[in-house]
């Protein structure tokens, strides 16, 4: 039989954790010494204290899991309990990641006001491209919403291009539309030669070109967007324009993560 120690090393858990569980009757000792007061437990017994903690981790407090252990919960289901609990952490940490990545480009865009050089702003017509796209209908115009989009549309239509045999011959490009209820739908494309075919599960669209267009080029995840487009903001009311619509986003480079990204924003403009 092992020691409350050496049960507590093998299981992970602490002997105050284990003195708890046998006070409120989770889990008793095999045996206690009657003159020392020892508790002693199996190896038998780890599997219940694995089962209890699995169902401690996925939420459930100590007599709920008292009564699902009663209940003699199958190893098929807990694992089915447990798979859907870390699918929801995995997704709370996701969430959870974006948000960081939000407030530290709202930190970098404050840090770095009165230090915002336009130096690498050009004004330049953009030429009408032909692009093989997918769209999506995305909440609001912010990188929070815009990502979770975006990032499906460009692995589907990718994935679809392949399969069609239709080669991409150029950069791709992301354009949005705005929607009456605030929403926007999201373009993804990629430039392509080919021609329209109803057969194809995406759309060939002719992307007009623009007559006038403030671009800057931003370096990084898009999620970190908001110092470039702040940029492009500052020249374009400092320069005698005004916005004419939402800047599109041209990928010059994808290598590698997306901290290596590189992308061209051309958002249209016109004389006040």
């Amino acid at each position: 039989m092992l020691s409350i120690g050496d049960f507590a090393r093998f299981g992970g858990v602490s002997v105050r954790m284990l003195r708890h569980y046998d006070a409120v009757g989770l889990l008793r000792p095999a045996r206690v010494d009657p003159f020392t007061g020892y508790r002693r437990y199996t190896a038998d017994q780890l599997s219940r204290l694995n089962r209890i903690i699995a169902l401690k981790e996925l939420g459930f407090g100590l007599q709920q899991v008292a009564e699902l252990l009663d209940e003699r919960i199958g190893t098929a289901e807990l694992r089915g309990m447990l798979r859907l609990r870390r699918s929801e952490l995995a997704a709370a940490i996701a969430a959870d990641t974006e948000r960081l990545a939000q407030v530290e480009a709202r930190l970098q865009v404050i840090e770095s006001e009165g230090h915002m050089s336009d130096d690498d702003i050009v004004l330049k017509s953009v030429p009408p491209v032909r692009l093989a796209e997918l769209s999506a209908v995305a909440e609001e115009l912010e990188p929070a919403s815009i990502g979770p989009v975006i990032q499906p549309l460009y692995a589907r239509l990718l994935e679809e291009l392949d399969r069609a045999g239709v080669a991409v011959s150029g950069p791709g490009v992301a354009y949005y539309e705005p929607l009456d209820d605030g929403a926007v739908r999201v373009h993804a494309g990629v430039t392509v030669a080919a021609e329209p075919d109803p057969a194809h599960p995406f759309d060939v669209v002719d992307l007009p070109g623009l007559e006038s267009a403030a671009t800057v080029v931003h370096h990084g995840s898009m999620d970190r967007v908001m110092p470039s487009i702040q940029r492009l903001a500052r020249w374009i009311d400092g320069n005698g324009y005004r916005s004419t619509g939402i800047p599109r986003e041209v990928s010059l480079s994808c290598e590698g993560g997306p901290e290596n990204w590189v992308t061209e924003l051309q958002e249209p403009v016109a004389r006040v």
